[in-house]
């Protein structure tokens, strides 16, 4: 039989039923306690978070107090300047006043925190952006960051970078060219001590793994190399050294520029940027680009970035670095020296800089390197400088001269001290347990050990290359089985012939020439002060030193002496003075008063005087 319901459908009003819910009765009395008692509650949570908020402000106030009031006086009148941009006072308040009461309160603990001064600055947010990257660079040069420091750090110095860049127009801002180079080359260092710490997981505990989990951008490579192009595209920096270049007038390059990059602000941010680049570029291991990225600056000894002096510095000992990389010896020779012989000359104006410190480290750097590379690379240069680097580096040159196992050790010690700490692009995978695990078990090789060994390599392969030339700078003609006599160890006719070959190919090299314009450009030339020819087992010796020349350097003196003399001769003759009165009536007198009697005369000069 058949289901009676199988087919069956309920009525709509069986279907409301189903879904109607049961009516309570509605009590106006217990309505109305329960919003007066959330009223109350409100009010009570109003209250405690009142009172939670004096109370902060009465601790804030507290703290305040406890700020010394040279300190105070200070900010209020550095905040005051920044409003106005007064750039002169700015630049005294910045080289000068910071760094003094740094030394006086502040040398072994940091500033006060930036919601504490507040107050004094009226809550003026781009003042305490500016503070808190000051802030920071005091807590990464004087003191330990901790973690928190370095992400709050890049937080800050995005913000400011976001400020600049996405502002509706060029923002009403003037800062003294120190500061905003000091600003750019702090952003640099933090981002690469942030990579060397981030890359050594061993060291961290708990807390730090799990920050680093969650915060893979902070510090990235790509996010520092992303504000570094938008600072350059921003300002047009590049468009507008090029046309400088081309001899374009002031306001053609203006026009270039265009509303931001015609901002003194914006125009010299573009212009270190091209620098911090080209530092970035050298650290992660790419000298090509890091050179590509100089195209449109001039290295010249009147460029802008001479009139810092740790820009300058900076920017030869990178490009030399980059040179080295590249294995253009003689161009990173002759970058080394040009910087070394600037600042021996301006070292006197700079002992009171609080920047001396860090650039005399950085020169010393550069003579090691200097030493390698005239090791590698024999030839004429100065000898002012090459004597420094004889007296530093005495016991170190004369080993690298030698050769062998020892010279190797050398080189490697010179390198390590003296190069660029390179980073690694990649970090760990913090975010992956597993891998991380995986990760300590076998780690990559460190990008400075990836360097040496590279550097290394290129040693290796004109290893004894100086003995032979030692050996060849005796003769003007020698036979192989003589030299094979000479050289140390078991060594046959054909190793001779061999290391003679590597002598010829180490000696010829990439370097710049006097019409080039980039860095980059280069011709092929010989670097030995000597060259040969093989004859069959017979090796003609025959010296290519360069003598210097002296004939320019008397044609510009000439032409410099006839200058002045021109100068001199079209000027108009000086005016005598007339006498004044008091000098007439003295003479007056004097003629007035009687003669004294002298010394004795003869008689005839006695008759002649008269």
């Amino acid at each position: 039989m058949a289901d009676p319901t199988a087919f069956y459908e309920p009525t709509e009003d069986e279907l409301l039923s189903s879904l109607a819910v049961p009516v309570q009765s509605y009590n106006p009395e217990s309505d109305a306690d329960e919003y007066r008692r959330l009223q109350e509650l409100e009010q009570h949570a109003y209250a405690q978070q009142q009172l939670m908020v004096a109370e902060q402000e009465q601790e804030q106030l507290q703290a305040l107090e406890q700020v010394p009031e040279d300190v105070k006086r200070f900010l209020v009148l550095f905040h005051q300047a920044i409003l106005e941009n007064d750039l002169p006072t700015i630049t005294n308040m910045y080289e000068s006043g910071w760094n003094k009461l740094t030394q006086a309160h502040y040398s072994q603990n940091e500033w006060p925190e930036a919601e504490l001064i507040s107050p004094l600055v009226g809550n003026d947010q781009v003042f305490l952006t500016l503070y808190r990257e000051l802030y920071f660079r005091h807590v990464y040069a004087k003191l330990q960051p901790t973690i928190d420091d370095r992400f709050q750090s890049y937080e800050n110095i995005c913000e400011l970078f976001n400020y600049l860049l996405n502002s509706d127009g060029p923002v009403p801002l003037d800062l003294p060219i120190q500061w905003l180079w000091d600003m750019l080359d702090e952003f640099v260092y933090q981002f690469s001590n942030f990579s060397t710490w981030r890359a050594n997981p061993k060291n961290k505990n708990e807390e730090e793994l799990e920050a680093l989990a969650e915060a893979q951008n902070i510090w990235s490579s790509y996010s520092v190399l992303n504000v570094l192009y938008s600072l350059v595209q921003k300002s047009q920096i590049n468009e507008q050294l090029r046309a400088e270049k081309q001899g374009k007038t002031p306001e053609e390059v203006q026009e270039l520029a265009g509303e931001y990059g015609s901002k003194p602000l914006y125009r010299n941010l573009g212009y270190f940027s091209l620098i911090c680049l080209l530092r970035v570029h050298v650290l992660l291991g790419d000298p090509t680009l890091a050179l590509q990225t100089m195209e449109n600056v001039d290295l010249s000894g009147g460029a802008f970035l001479t009139r810092i002096t740790a820009c300058h510095v900076t920017t030869y000992y990178h490009v030399g670095c980059a040179y080295m990389a590249l294995g253009r010896w003689p161009d990173a020779i002759k970058t080394f020296i040009s910087v070394l012989i600037f600042f021996i000359r301006m070292k006197q104006y700079h002992t009171r800089s609080y920047q001396y410190g860090s650039i005399t480290k950085q020169c010393e750097r550069m003579y090691a390197l200097l030493a390698i590379c005239t090791t590698l690379s024999p030839g004429p240069s100065d000898e002012s400088i090459m004597s420094i680097v004889k007296e530093h580096y005495a016991d170190q040159l004369s080993v690298l001269q030698r050769g062998g196992d020892e010279a190797l050790e050398t080189f490697k010690d010179l390198f390590l001290s003296a190069s660029p700490k390179y980073l690694n692009v990649n970090p760990p995978p913090y975010e992956d347990p597993s891998a991380l695990e995986s990760y300590l078990a076998n780690p990559p090789i460190d990008a400075t050990q990836r360097h040496l060994e590279l550097f290394l390599s290129d040693v290796v392969a004109v290893r004894g290359v100086s003995n032979i030339r030692n050996l060849l700078k005796l003769y003007t003609s020698i036979d192989a089985s003589k030299l094979v006599t000479f050289s140390e160890g078991e060594t046959e006719q054909e190793e001779i012939l061999q290391q003679l070959m590597v002598l010829k190919a180490a000696s010829r090299t990439y370097a710049k020439g006097q019409q080039q314009d980039t860095l980059l450009d280069g011709e092929r030339i010989v670097t030995n002060n000597l060259d040969f020819t093989i004859d069959g087992s017979m090796v003609h010796v025959e010296e290519t030193t360069s003598h210097r020349r002296y004939a320019g350097f008397f044609i510009r003196n000439a032409e410099h002496a006839q200058r002045v003399f021109n100068t001199i001769k079209s000027s108009p003759l000086p005016i005598q003075r007339k006498p004044t009165t008091s000098v007439t009536q003295t003479t007056t007198d004097n003629k007035n008063e009687p003669k004294k009697a002298g010394a004795w005369q003869p008689k005839r000069a006695r008759v002649a005087a008269q």
